[in-house]
């Protein structure tokens, strides 16, 4: 039996998948919107998306009052029995919860208990906006499916091996130490998996390799990985810090927040909403979409067409640092929406890097499709690689492996 059912708890909505493990495929897909929203005018929406065995698939949607988390919950077992892909939550290996922040705390998948739950809860002031309703998740999961196993999956533990060098800030000790200051690092269940993805297709052990793996969506990130581990990602203490991002800014000056506040009247809470939710793409040329920023960028606009120097640059200037920090790179990795499926992106972020080892063959590069395609010429000193990630099928991975007490659960062939 290695079917986990996998959920991904927001505040206000619920994904699902129902993974299995023998066959490295997702039997049932799910998202559950607007719950505590509009109370009593049927206002949620449960969309479930069916993958038999024979190949065949199909979609139902339904509008419906979903009033909090746990009737979300309720409505998405009976949605999950009556499509008769599972007939008993009885027969499920393990529940994998992903959860944003693990701080220092949390280094690896833990099945969940009193103890970790109040982990996770401690660190809300680190993650204000995701634990709580991981928090949520976790706690409603339990008294939906009391027995099953509950795994929590943490996106920052993959960098838990970041040497001193790279999670340290330049600020006093006692402010560190006291308020929790560090390089914690995200997108690390998707490092996971597209590194041990990216090992099988080349053929090597994981921990003989080095990569530099460029999650590349409307949050972005760039991580060295040196035989397997996390020795540098471009994501500090919070998502803020790194590359631009749809509507984040990513690395900034940090005097211009206090110039901001001083000049320009604009509270603490407004400069968080500025560089979260009003700058990067967004602020550059007004949106935060890459398909519509390359649209319009082909028609000639200007601010696009910055826009997307600006992004490309930031994601070049990491990997050469990167580059430098590993000293020997055997592949370039994109991956993400924008990563895997915007060509145009990654020939802009390569262009004048084959001095560093990485060639693009700009035909392979248009072509690209499937789980794992190489887009380098041949005479390329690194692979690059465009890697479809699966953080869903990593965190099932990872929430069996922890209930078989550690025993490594190996990615399905493909």
């Amino acid at each position: 039996m290695k079917r986990v059912l996998v959920l991904n708890s927001g505040s206000s909505s619920i994904k699902y998948q129902l993974i299995d493990l023998n066959r490295g495929v997702t039997a049932v897909s799910g998202l559950i919107e607007r719950v505590g929203e509009n109370i009593g005018a049927r206002d949620g929406r449960l969309t479930q998306h069916l993958h038999f065995d024979d190949g065949k698939e199909t979609d139902s949607r339904e509008a419906l009052d979903i009033p909090d988390h746990a009737t979300g919950f309720r409505l998405m077992a009976e949605h999950l029995q009556d499509c008769g892909l599972l007939k008993d939550f009885h027969d499920l290996a393990a529940v994998g919860h992903r959860v944003v922040h693990g701080g220092e705390r949390f280094s690896r998948a833990v099945q969940v208990d009193e103890a970790v739950l109040a982990g996770i809860r401690a660190l809300v002031p680190l993650a204000p906006l995701h634990n709580p309703a991981a928090v949520t998740g976790l706690e409603s999961a339990r008294d939906l499916l009391p027995g099953v196993p509950q795994v929590a999956v943490f996106d920052t533990a993959f960098h838990s091996t970041l040497p001193a060098r790279a999670y340290e800030y330049a600020l006093p000790r006692d402010l560190r130490r006291r308020h929790h200051i560090r390089r914690y690092g995200f997108h690390g269940i998707s490092c996971q998996y597209v590194s041990r993805r990216a090992a099988l297709h080349l053929e090597r052990p994981l921990d003989e390799l080095n990569l530099i793996v460029l999650h590349l969506g409307n949050g972005a990130s760039v991580t060295a990985i040196e035989g397997g581990r996390s020795i540098d990602t471009s994501m500090g203490m919070t998502p803020l810090e790194g590359l631009v991002m749809g509507s984040r800014s990513g690395d900034i000056d940090p005097a211009i927040l206090t110039y901001l506040m001083a000049h320009a009247d604009l509270s603490p809470k407004d400069v968080s909403r500025l560089l979260n939710r009003e700058s990067g793409l967004k602020g550059l040329c007004g949106s935060n979409d890459m398909r519509e920023v390359l649209r319009r960028r082909e028609q000639g606009d200007a601010e696009a067409a910055l826009a997307l120097d600006v992004f490309a640059y930031r994601a070049r200037k990491y990997i050469g640092a990167y580059t430098a920090a590993l000293g020997r790179v055997d592949a370039l990795v994109f991956t993400a929406g924008i990563g895997e499926h915007a060509s145009p992106v990654r020939e802009a972020i390569l262009e004048g890097l084959s001095g560093l080892g990485y060639a693009l063959d700009r035909a392979r590069n248009a072509q690209a499709t499937g789980e794992v395609s190489e887009i380098q010429r041949d005479d390329s000193r690194a692979r690059v690689l465009v890697v479809a990630t699966h953080e869903e099928m990593e965190i099932a991975r990872q929430a069996l492996a922890c209930v078989e007490g550690g025993v490594t659960v190996a990615l399905p062939e493909r």
